[in-house]
């Protein structure tokens, strides 16, 4: 286990160790390019961002999945669609069998060039994971830009109109919420419902989900608490939430985040603090790369564990597919 200071103190608590299940999910970040700059994102993702995954790592994706028998490929960024080559991977990837998943900043669909975006994810039956941190439009902007919760309200109501969410229909449509501060989400259920009753009554959108997500310390929103004085106080409260019950259904024992240049991670978290994932026989003083997924199973192997690992365990649980229990 590696312990990683996030904080100015130490914690007062070692995060337990963990080892991964076999693989579901191959979430890869294909760069930081994004037409938003938001106030809690942990891998500083905005406009100026130019890291981008090059065609050859890209390339591997498909064969990666076919070796590992990899079911589930989540994409996200940055907004994840700005890559030239997504729809390319998009559709190679769906005609394998394989479920995709886009991590959707909602405002991408309006984007100049981007009109046709939400067609091409219904046609290709990609499942969309969309931001929404407030069903409120002053916290939404307030989080995320001016205007963003009305183009939001716009990029939902287009994804209704071709199916998404709708009875019947296979095209889901997923939204997910962070607190506007360091506080932990509330009850998921009840939340889900308070988003269901509002959205449908006030903007005539519907969903099929809502994912709370615990805003984790580190990157953009450790600086902005670090700024205010809050860091260490809410490091301490994720601590204190931590439970036990938690740990058997944490994101990273069924999945690998894949970095834009192609190296591996136990999440996308461990990403961002450059925390590689522990491989078997791996290259002396180097982590493992997507490459290597082609011939070794990581199913076993630890999983780095720091601090912020009890923003996933803290009250209900946090992952990417919201509250643990």
């Amino acid at each position: 286990m590696t312990e990683v200071m996030v904080g100015p103190q130490a914690p007062a608590r070692s995060f337990p160790s963990l080892h991964r299940e076999g693989l579901v999910t191959l979430q890869v970040n294909l760069g930081y390019r994004c037409n938003q700059s938001c106030s809690h994102c942990h891998v500083n993702a905005g406009p100026t961002r130019t890291e981008t995954m090059d065609a050859a790592t890209l390339a591997l994706i498909p064969p990666v999945l076919e070796a590992r028998a990899i079911r589930s490929l989540d994409l996200t960024g940055g907004a994840p669609e700005l890559h030239d080559g997504f729809r390319d991977l998009v559709r190679t990837v769906r005609a394998m069998g394989v479920t995709v998943i886009d991590r959707c900043n909602l405002t991408i669909l309006s984007e100049p060039g981007q009109e046709d975006l939400a067609a091409f994810l219904a046609e290709q039956g990609v499942t969309v994971v969309a931001s929404l941190p407030c069903y409120l439009a002053e916290n939404v902007d307030r989080q995320r830009g001016s205007g963003v919760f009305a183009r939001s309200m716009e990029g939902l109501r287009s994804l209704n109109a071709l199916g998404y969410a709708q009875p019947g229909s296979a095209l889901e449509l997923d939204l997910v919420f962070n607190p506007q501060g360091p506080a932990l989400p509330p009850d998921q259920s009840a939340l889900e419902a308070d988003y269901r009753r509002f959205l449908q009554a006030e903007h005539g959108v519907v969903f099929n989900r809502l994912y709370a997500l615990a805003n984790m310390p580190i990157q953009r929103f450790a600086q902005v608490l670090r700024s205010t004085g809050e860091l260490e106080g809410y490091l301490q409260l994720l601590r204190r939430s931590h439970r036990d019950a938690n740990l058997p259904h944490v994101m990273c024992r069924q999945l690998i985040s894949v970095d834009w240049q192609g190296r591996l991670f136990d999440c996308d978290f461990n990403q961002q603090l450059g925390l590689p994932a522990a491989w078997p026989g791996h290259r002396a003083g180097g982590g493992a790369c997507l490459a290597d997924l082609l011939h070794v199973d990581p199913s076993g192997a630890p999983i780095q564990v720091a601090s912020h690992c009890f923003g996933c365990t803290a009250g209900s649980g946090s992952s990417c597919a919201g509250s643990l229990n």
